[in-house]
């Protein structure tokens, strides 16, 4: 293994580097993903909202403040990934996301619906709900290796050292 020093006058071993590369595409694809997935309903609240209506778990006329709300939380989430500034607060959230989204899409399995997720296009051929959770999962472990191992750390951080 090939050993380099830092500026400081650590050695350090060139899988660090790697270690932060994997962790950048993790960031950068983890954000796209999201900010994807929100600008898309925020394109169409009212098809996101009868995404939401199907799950069959809120009140109705709530389904259209979430579907105003929760599209802006996953883009703004998503950019910040993108960027690299609050990583750690926007994976929480982004956590916190993949455990509703989970249990949501679990619920619809155990009531017997079949619903479309509403994740990533509205209308069209329906995603599966185990095929969205299996997906939600691994979303849900990107971010929390984002949380372990950024250690809050942020693009400024990174560009002042």
């Amino acid at each position: 293994m090939e050993r380099r020093r830092s500026p400081r006058g650590e050695c350090e071993t060139m899988n660090h580097g790697m270690k932060e590369n994997i962790l950048r595409l993790v960031r950068i694809g983890l954000g796209l993903v999201f900010l994807y997935a929100g600008i898309i309903k925020i394109i169409d609240p009212v098809a996101f909202a009868g995404s939401l209506a199907a799950y069959k778990i809120m009140p109705y006329a709530l389904n259209y403040l979430v579907a105003a709300v929760l599209p802006w939380i996953e883009a703004v989430c998503g950019l910040l990934l993108v960027i690299g500034y609050r990583v750690r607060a926007a994976s929480f959230i982004v956590i916190a996301m993949n455990m509703v989204f989970i249990a949501a899409l679990g619920s619809t399995i155990i009531r017997g619906l079949d619903v479309d997720c509403g994740c990533f296009r509205q209308g069209g051929e329906k995603t599966p709900a185990w095929m969205a959770i299996l997906r939600d999962v691994l979303f849900l472990a990107a971010a929390f290796l984002l949380v372990r191992q950024r250690g809050g750390t942020d693009a400024a951080k990174e560009i002042s050292s």
